[in-house]
């Protein structure tokens, strides 16, 4: 399968929780650290949440 390379690149400050734990769950704390998830239906449903939060490439 393809993977998502998944990038933070906003602050979680003043976030409600559900984003704040959608970030967490794809493992990012700290802005601007990188991740590299699988491509399935899950990580889709994380990203689409948190997408005004994150910055996603294809790998």
């Amino acid at each position: 399968m393809a993977q998502l390379q998944i990038t933070l690149v906003r602050s979680l400050i003043g976030r409600p929780e559900n984003q704040r734990q959608s970030v967490q769950t794809l493992g990012l704390r700290k802005l601007h650290q990188t991740v590299v998830r699988e491509d399935n239906v899950a990580t889709r449903g994380l990203v689409n949440t948190v997408s005004h939060l994150v910055e996603v490439k294809e790998v």
